[in-house]
């Protein structure tokens, strides 16, 4: 599963500040010799990367940030303005970052962060219309559409990840907030996927609506720390990865009203004892997961990939990994893995995200202090 490199490439910089620089040799993988140009640089933990219709591309830095990088590659040097308040608090911040579906008519861009309450930090999800031009883009008419509550006292476990569907509903992904109970809790958003109208209104068939004690925006139960969403080409299915405990990382298909189990079965165990988390790996009523990884590989971002660039990887995949500093193939066979493949590990860093551009090319974003959008491009 390894990469092995094939030969070497010699870099060369572009007159655009930090645009297509091609920095890494060929790299052979199992089915496509590749190789990585880098897009952008000096981002600060970037978190995830969004197209618009004239191929400007957003980019969120968890500090707080939102940036937009030209077509040539080229990072505005001034952020865009207009956002809340955003919390870099813990493992949050400002996360994913998504254009609506008819953003040539409307102008709306769709972000999730953590926001700050009085019972303390939660994930919130907020929209705004993009306006300006190069050196003075800005967000008007911000409007907050959703607010987690309870919040929670701990710095861990977000999630952040947004999708819209082709209905034109908009999931967004919670983590329990590093307080494992809360997933199982029908009166807390914790640990579930949220399902709302594009405005901001509770859909009336969500699962849960008119149920006592139940969050009518909950979509599921049982999720620990999901981040990474995504829908698939074929069937419209969201998808979603969750990071486990110690062990026990997770690919699941989101079905409404589901419960994933955590944190009361698990295929991971408690950090650094290595002792049983819940009741095991399985119990009825609870779902079992497409793929867990055994140890985990801290998954983060996630794309499907169904262009010809990379034409014997369509239908796979794609997962990025902050541990081991690699980028995840999955090839499926209907919701089954029945292949995986390691790609990239140690040649860019941690990986955050990872999505198909308009181009047919993948993209990766590294959480990293000087982070990089990189794009995978065919060698040869």
């Amino acid at each position: 599963m390894r990469y092995v490199l094939a030969c070497a490439v010699a870099a060369g910089t572009s007159a655009s500040p930090g645009a297509g620089v091609l920095a890494q040799p060929t790299i052979a993988t199992e089915e496509h010799a590749v190789r990585v140009s880098i897009v952008a640089r000096g981002l600060d933990h970037p978190w995830s990367v969004a197209w618009l219709p004239d191929g400007r591309m957003l980019v969120t830095e968890r500090p707080g940030r939102l940036r937009v990088v030209a077509r040539d590659g080229t990072l505005e040097p001034r952020p865009v303005s207009g956002l809340p308040a955003i919390e870099p608090y813990g493992q949050g911040g400002l996360f994913d970052v998504v254009p609506h579906p008819r953003f040539a008519q409307n102008g709306l861009v769709y972000f999730a962060f953590a926001g700050k309450g009085a019972d303390g930090y939660g994930t919130e999800l907020a929209r705004g219309r993009l306006a300006g031009a190069p050196g003075s883009y800005r967000l008007e008419t911000v409007e907050l559409l959703f607010r987690q509550q309870p919040k929670g006292r701990t710095g861990r476990h977000f999630g952040g990840r947004i999708v819209f569907d082709r209905a034109g509903f908009v999931f967004l992904t919670l983590g329990d907030r590093g307080e494992m109970a809360r997933a199982q809790r029908p009166g807390d958003h914790a640990g579930s996927v949220i399902r709302l109208h594009d405005d901001g209104r509770v859909p009336q068939d969500n699962p849960f609506v008119g149920r006592p004690g139940f969050k009518p925006e909950k979509y599921t139960l049982g999720n620990r720390n999901m981040q990474g969403a995504a829908l698939h080409p074929e069937t419209g299915a969201l998808w979603t990865h969750e990071h486990g405990p110690q062990g026990g990382d997770e690919v699941n298909v989101i079905r409404a009203g589901v419960n994933y189990g955590w944190p009361v079965v698990t295929y991971g165990v408690n950090y650094g004892i290595g002792t049983q988390i819940g009741e095991g790996s399985h119990k009825p009523g609870m779902a079992q997961p497409l793929h867990y990884w055994v140890p985990s590989i801290a998954p983060s971002g996630m794309a499907f990939y169904d262009a010809d660039r990379f034409p014997r990887w369509r239908g796979d995949l794609f997962v990025g990994a902050l541990r081991d500093r690699m980028l995840v193939r999955l090839r499926l066979d209907g919701e089954k893995v029945v292949k995986e493949e390691r790609m990239l590990q140690g040649t860019l860093g941690r990986i955050r995200d990872v999505r198909q551009g308009p181009d047919g090319h993948l993209y990766l974003l590294t959480d990293e202090s000087d982070g990089v959008l990189a794009r995978l491009e065919p060698a040869g």
